[in-house]
């Protein structure tokens, strides 16, 4: 099958029938191998057991960004060749970045409270995440507030196009400012500067939820195109009960 056949609903529903419950699976067992892995992992001879939040907030952090990178492709997509899943794509994402967003900003105050004495300051990463979170949930509250899916996907891709300029300043903000969070330990030139018993469970956290988020977002799209399928059926049910020479009513 093509990349581009995929551009069909039908067949792209069909594409996910098969493979979600496979991705399931896999998502299950590095979910299962990465939790052993946490928990068997040694603490660290500063933090402690406190530690092993970084195996929930790390992943959290790096799918917070993943996810809207991942909606403003599909809103290219959306501006510039009209195709028919980005908009589906880019909204069933929304919700699961704004998880992954939460997440980390709740994992983060917990480790923050025995690490730097306080549950949250206003530190230049924590700031642009919290922006990031209401972000989404702008996007979110726009994809909800326009009847017209159409409209609504437009409106959202422009948006979160505009938004992506908080990525960046979410990545270097510890090397651009003088922030509590330590520079970047595992993705720099001169490689990582994790020891590797605490770097592998880490990296094996990070594809398992990466998987998740992979699942969760084929999943939410299959019940995005279900749910506009029914919009139109309803639309049209609608239209044949309507009496001849009737005004339709605006919004339905």
């Amino acid at each position: 099958m093509a990349l581009t056949d995929l551009a069909n609903p039908t067949r792209f529903l069909a594409l996910v029938a098969r493979a979600l419950p496979w991705l399931m699976a896999v998502t299950a067992l590095a979910l299962t191998a990465a939790l052993w892995l946490a928990m068997s992992a040694p603490a660290d001879y500063q933090q402690g057991g406190t530690v092993r939040i970084m195996y929930l907030h790390v992943p959290a952090a790096w799918l917070s960004l993943f996810c809207y990178a991942v909606m403003a492709v599909a809103s290219i997509g959306t501006l510039v060749w009209r195709h028919p899943l980005a908009d589906v794509s880019a909204k069933a994402a929304a919700p699961i970045g704004a998880a992954f967003t939460f997440i980390c900003l709740a994992t983060g105050s917990l480790w923050g409270r025995p690490m730097w004495g306080t549950w949250w300051i206003w530190d230049a990463r924590l700031t642009s995440e919290l922006v990031l979170l209401l972000m989404y949930l702008g996007l979110m509250a726009l994809w909800r507030s326009v009847d017209d899916p159409g409209r609504a996907g437009r409106a959202a891709a422009v948006l979160t196009l505009v938004g992506t300029i908080n990525l960046p300043i979410i990545k270097f903000s510890v090397d651009w400012w003088n922030t509590l969070h330590q520079p970047a330990s595992v993705f720099r030139l001169g490689g990582p500067t994790i020891h590797p018993s605490i770097l592998t469970p880490l990296m094996v956290a990070a594809i398992a939820f990466t998987l998740l988020f992979l699942t969760m977002h084929l999943a939410a799209m299959r019940n995005e195109i279900l749910r506009r399928r029914v919009r139109a059926m309803q639309m049209v049910a609608a239209q044949r009960e309507m009496p001849a020479g009737a005004e339709p009513v605006p919004g339905e």
